[in-house]
């Protein structure tokens, strides 16, 4: 009977969870519906902050970087240079290209590091450019924060003091807001207030089986 049971065990494993793909554009409330959703006790892997973090931590990753963009991308003291990064790859499509074709993987295999260590059977990856690199297609469902565009504008605006020109900007380079509607499974509309976002996050995730 013993041997039974643990071959009954074997073939019997715990269910992996399954991976939503949370995403939202400038100003959107991505980070604050990720927030609720870890108040719901759900895990959440931030793929932005993780990317930020992987490029200072990764000695192979600076070696890379530092040989397509040059030594600059990095400080004097050996971090990140952001700002620098930025404006060398903002209005250069094939580099940025490249550029995330560098991360992007590194971030891919610690993604799956941190799911190993999961137990819900939810769990949601943050990122924002789940449907540019299709990255909705490695995940059960996906759930878009959208908003109007002048709101979210104006958030950034009040939260950033960038100008409406610079945020305009930014905007332009994102997918549209329709073409991610029409990709996405389940739409958060973060027009309103903060209760209504917290009550719409709840509905949302619970509702998925």
């Amino acid at each position: 009977m013993e041997e039974l049971h643990s071959e009954i065990q074997k073939a019997d494993p715990e269910p992996a969870p399954k991976i939503i793909g949370l995403t939202g554009g400038i100003g959107s409330g991505k980070t604050t519906v990720a927030r609720f959703i870890e108040e719901f006790g759900f895990p959440v892997y931030y793929s932005d902050d993780r990317a930020k973090a992987i490029v200072n931590e990764s000695e192979d990753l600076k070696t890379k970087i530092k040989a397509l963009l040059g030594n600059e991308a990095y400080d004097e003291n050996s971090m990140y240079d952001r700002k620098f990064v930025a404006e060398k790859v903002f209005s250069n499509k094939e580099l940025l290209h490249e550029l995330n074709e560098i991360i992007h993987p590194a971030v891919k295999v610690d993604f799956e590091e941190w799911l190993k260590k999961q137990t819900k059977y939810l769990v949601f990856k943050e990122t924002a450019l789940l449907f540019e690199l299709r990255l909705n297609r490695q995940c059960y469902k996906s759930l878009l924060v959208t908003a109007e565009d002048n709101i979210r504008a104006k958030r950034v605006m009040d939260r950033d003091g960038k100008t409406y020109r610079e945020v305009e900007a930014v905007m332009e380079k994102q997918m549209p807001e329709k073409d991610k509607i029409k990709l996405a499974d389940c739409i958060i509309y973060n027009n309103t207030n903060l209760d209504d976002l917290k009550e719409q996050t709840e509905q949302i995730i619970f509702s998925i089986e």
